[in-house]
């Protein structure tokens, strides 16, 4: 029971995240944002404490474009008409989403520019990482682009159905994981075939189409390997 009311609370608040990506053009923006600086700070290699700070600084974005718009959301419900109050809060909530992102976006320059610099006098080159940190990425940004998705398509919820599946795209991207960090055969093999009964477990209680379940194996596993053949 705690469990399944844990699952049930998790699936509200990750619909709210869904909900204002549906509705907000520029929470999509974010996340691709989101998407594009993790990845950036893999290929030119900053540091690990960089790494966290630019993740903080995509993580207070993020959550207050969503507080913005359930200011929005709330002051559109208790004024209706327009009210001189009401565009005042709207206002000051989307000055503090503005704040924010200058306030990252300085953070960003600030971090990169060094390391974009030396691409002029070094020349380019990926920064090779860790199995066990490309497992780390891998897993965000399969569940970036699986919220990406499901704003697009906009079915069902986002533990329970919806084009792609949620839960074959982790699947499918921790196999590809295993597979890479172990190295091992037989841990590849068990590792697939729980992948492989998840997926089947969603179709068979009727939350996914089997093509949603086919398409999140396919993103999971394509981006998974992808950053694994890029990284190591």
């Amino acid at each position: 029971m705690p469990f399944r009311h844990w699952l049930k609370s998790a699936n509200f608040a990750i619909e709210g995240i869904l909900q204002g990506a549906r509705t907000q053009k520029h929470m999509r923006y974010h996340f691709f944002s989101a998407a594009t600086v993790l990845v950036m700070s893999y290929v030119l290699g900053v540091t690990r404490m960089e790494f966290i700070l630019l993740a903080l600084a995509v993580i207070l974005v993020i959550s207050a474009e969503m507080l913005n718009s359930a200011i929005e959301a709330v002051v559109d419900l208790l004024s209706p008409a327009y009210a001189e109050k009401a565009r005042i809060a709207k206002d000051i909530a989307a000055g503090a989403v503005f704040v924010t992102a200058f306030g990252s976006a300085v953070l960003g320059y600030v971090i990169l520019f060094p390391y974009v610099r030396a691409i002029f006098y070094d020349g380019f080159h990926v920064t090779q990482h860790t199995k066990e940190d490309i497992s780390l990425i891998a897993f965000i940004l399969v569940l970036i682009f699986v919220i990406i998705s499901k704003t697009y398509f906009g079915k069902g919820q986002p533990l329970s159905g919806g084009m792609p599946s949620g839960h074959s795209a982790l699947a499918f991207s921790v196999w590809v994981s295993v597979t890479y960090t172990t190295g091992n055969f037989l841990a590849s093999l068990l590792c697939f075939v729980l992948a492989v009964l998840l997926a089947q477990s969603r179709v068979a209680v009727k939350v996914h189409s089997p093509w949603e379940v086919v398409a999140g194996a396919l993103m999971g596993a394509t981006i998974t390997f992808l950053l694994f053949t890029l990284f190591s």
